[in-house]
């Protein structure tokens, strides 16, 4: 790779389900976001390469009754942006629910509370469309077969063009199972470009699928098909649901992700041209590439999400998101730096999945080291806290306060299909109350934990494999936890926090 070159995945973490607009010589992204609060997370670049998290457009999941507790596979499915009207608009679909937007002025807001389009089970992967050329407006979305008993298929309807409400029943415009071969048609972005309605949209499932396009005359069909990206020869497994954007001075691009198990859905930059036939090509004639040159666009300095966290005055950075909504109190702000987090009572505390109250950021794709310093204050018996690898299965390393007063190191973990975590190994004193807590993290999102409690670092446990959720990648994980009881049961101060390339 040299400077004139860049390599994939352009975002190498869990930004799942990506769609990207142009406005002026920006790009922005947003993604899936499930049921961790904020949602819709909003990055910023100007050279489709070096990403930057600015914002999330979605504060708080409603309805909120719906999300005191983790749904970690509900919420914010497969978002679509577009700006239209001086506004940036972000549809979704909540497979509860039904279809939701919100829109905002400017990207960092404000944006309206989440407006319910459509009511309905199994509504998923909205995308609308504003037809400069008629004034009309469109919405293409597909279907959940758990909530709905419907998949393999598109529906499309007439859309207000205040982006308020659908004006009709809609009608299927792409049944997947009328082409040969195809199954879980998902995912769909909607297009007009050189006179033809197009879709962008995935088939054959998230870890062996491809990339469709679907072009016709007129938005409600006939559609021709045809299969744009394929793994073929590379190692790029399933390349999957994205989004085209296009330069100021004319180049095509396409974002899309890549499954890969704990790492969740990564996202991989794709050149694109338009063939001889009118068809988009994508990648190196079909194929995902792995190494590129740059888009034609000025040169910017190399950008990522952040990850550290110093938590000033005891505020944490746009990285980090709740399992859940979250609760005033569960995080103190203060004069130093450092997160304090209460200690909050649960019967739920030998389980960090059913937990709400865990402050969670994603798993890096590549190796790296995870650290941070944790001093446990509360005075209460049982009460906890700790650094977390959650997934299916989950490890937590960290400080427990026993009965008698001591605090000692902990290194706890649950496999997938237990329904309460065990010591991964001995727990020993921690005399000051504090402790270094390091996770590192190999190939194959294999985590080996250690910990300084001031005699220097020592490794405890075995290797934990990282494991996903449904749909969701694993997640690295703050908390502090106490009992069921009354009163306040004190705090955990985490401060330092780092993640570093191995």
């Amino acid at each position: 790779m040299t400077a004139q070159t860049y390599r994939n995945p352009v975002l190498d973490a869990d930004w799942s389900d990506p769609d990207v607009v142009r406005v002026g010589d920006d790009f922005y992204l947003t993604a899936s976001s499930f049921g961790r609060a904020p949602g819709l997370p909003l990055l910023h670049s100007r050279d489709l390469v070096n990403w930057a998290l600015v914002g999330h457009a979605l504060e708080r999941l409603e309805p909120e009754e719906e999300f005191t507790s983790p749904r970690h596979d509900c919420g914010v499915w497969a978002p679509s942006i577009r700006h239209h009207d001086d506004r940036f608009w972000i549809f979704w679909g909540d497979p509860d629910q039904g279809v939701f937007q919100v829109n905002a002025p400017a990207i960092r807001g404000p944006w309206t509370r989440p407006h319910l389009v459509k009511e309905g089970k199994g509504l998923i992967d909205p995308c609308p469309l504003w037809d400069d050329e008629t004034g009309e407006a469109y919405l293409v979305h597909a279907w959940a077969k758990s909530r709905s008993g419907i998949k393999n298929r598109l529906t499309g309807h007439r859309m207000h063009p205040d982006g308020t409400e659908l004006l009709d029943e809609g009608k299927v415009i792409v049944d997947g199972d009328r082409i040969p071969g195809w199954f879980t048609l998902e995912g769909p972005k909607l297009y007009k470009h050189d006179g033809w309605f197009w879709i962008f949209a995935p088939a054959g499932g998230v870890e062996t699928g491809w990339q469709g396009a679907f072009r016709s005359r007129g938005f409600f069909g006939p559609y021709e098909e045809k299969i744009v990206l394929d793994q073929e020869n590379t190692d790029v497994n399933g390349p999957h649901q994205g989004g085209w954007v296009r330069t100021p001075s004319g180049e095509d691009w396409f974002l899309h992700f890549q499954q890969r198990g704990a790492y969740g859905r990564v996202v991989h930059l794709q050149p694109m041209r338009w063939g001889p036939d009118g068809w988009p090509v994508l990648g190196d004639d079909g194929a995902p590439v792995a190494v590129h040159r740059r888009p034609d666009l000025p040169p910017q300095p190399p950008t990522a999400p952040a990850t550290d966290d110093d938590f000033p005055g005891g505020r944490y950075g746009r990285q980090w998101q709740w399992t859940a909504n979250p609760h005033d109190g569960w995080a103190t702000q203060h004069s130093g730096d450092g997160l304090r987090l209460t200690c909050v009572r649960s019967a739920d505390t030998h389980d960090l999945r059913k937990l709400s109250n865990v402050l969670t950021q994603r798993l890096p794709g590549m190796p790296c080291t995870v650290e941070v310093e944790l001093r446990l204050d509360s005075e209460e018996a049982g009460a906890r806290a700790g650094l977390a690898v959650l997934g299916d299965a989950f490890c937590w390393i960290g400080l427990q306060r026993g009965a008698d007063g001591t605090v000692h190191l902990v290194h706890r973990f649950a496999e997938a299909v237990a329904e309460r975590e065990r010591d991964a190994d001995h727990p020993r004193p921690a005399p000051e109350g504090r402790a270094r807590l390091r996770i590192d993290i190999g190939p194959g999102a294999r985590c080996r934990f250690s910990y300084d409690i001031g005699e220097g670092p020592r490794p405890t446990g075995p290797v934990f494999a990282a494991t996903p959720w449904r749909w969701v990648g694993a997640l690295l994980g703050l908390f502090a936890l106490a009992p069921v009881g009354k009163g306040h049961a004190g705090a955990a101060t985490f401060t330092q926090f780092r993640i570093s390339a191995s």
